[in-house]
């Protein structure tokens, strides 16, 4: 059964490795194949997995996720979908499952209740990239109450007091994002990322994972190699989700997990 964000960030250090953190959108294709991805990936090495959950509104996703969440809605997928699927999935996972939110759905929901049914379902981490700093103390410490951690993301343009402001609020690890703008493949990281993660790194003992952009195993070694605690990849594996025939779908998410996974713990 899942750990805990932190614990699994332990046994990362204790055994020098870094996270890989897969992203999906659930239901896209279908929730049969979201099913089976995550159960490919739990096998192939990822450390912790994020799951977004289909909006009609993804204003911090680029073209290929939120074409996933489009797909996903017209398949009818559900919150409640969602949440079926981490309660039957997290006990046979070995990574803890975060779940990716828009903050409309919560506040529709109701911040608490939506806390307790992800609490419920077995969830160990939230992300809401549509919240801001100044307004989210009730979810942070709701769900912290819940075992819940609210990860906070930090930009590239973020000037020092206020990334000391996100990192005081951060819970289970910082979500540095890579590049100015919304999710996606990009060809490159920038190489500004370096000092960026060491001011993180100088600012906060939580890991500093990058995310938004990342696609390829020599990108995640890069990344890993200028000192980051772990990698985010998302649109890589939607997009290879969405553009394998269904009889590839589980070879192809298999074998790129476990290319990213060799490529960033073979770094010195």
């Amino acid at each position: 059964m899942a750990v805990s964000i932190g614990e699994c960030f332990a046994q990362l250090k204790a055994h020098q490795q870094k996270a890989l953190i897969p992203f999906l959108t659930v239901g896209d294709p279908d929730l049969a194949t979201t099913e089976a991805a995550l159960l490919a990936l739990d096998q192939a090495g990822a450390d912790l997995i994020e799951l977004g959950i289909p909006y009609s509104d993804p204003l911090a996703d680029g073209p290929v996720i939120q074409a996933a969440s489009t797909r996903a809605l017209k398949q009818g997928t559900t919150l409640a979908d969602v949440l079926s699927l981490v309660e039957r999935l997290t006990p046979k996972l070995k990574a803890p499952l975060i779940l990716f939110s828009y903050y409309n759905p919560i506040l529709s929901l109701g911040v608490e209740r939506f806390l307790d049914k992800i609490a419920q379902a077995g969830a160990k981490g939230l992300v809401v990239p549509d919240l801001p700093l100044e307004e989210s103390d009730l979810l942070v410490h709701a769900a912290q109450a819940r075992g819940i951690d609210v990860i906070q993301l930090v930009a590239p343009t973020s000037p020092t007091e206020r990334i000391e402001k996100i990192v005081k609020q951060a819970r289970g690890f910082v979500y540095l994002v890579s590049v100015i703008g919304v999710t996606g493949v990009r060809r490159e990281v920038s190489i500004a990322l370096q000092p960026l993660i060491n001011r993180l790194q100088a600012l906060t003992d939580l890991p500093v994972c990058v995310g938004f952009g990342i696609s390829s195993p020599e990108q995640a070694q890069q990344v890993v190699d200028w000192g980051a605690d772990g990698v985010i990849v998302g649109s890589a594996f939607v997009r290879k989700l969405a553009e394998a025939t269904p009889d590839e779908r589980m070879a192809e998410t298999t074998q790129f997990c476990t290319a990213l996974r060799k490529a960033i713990n073979s770094v010195d």
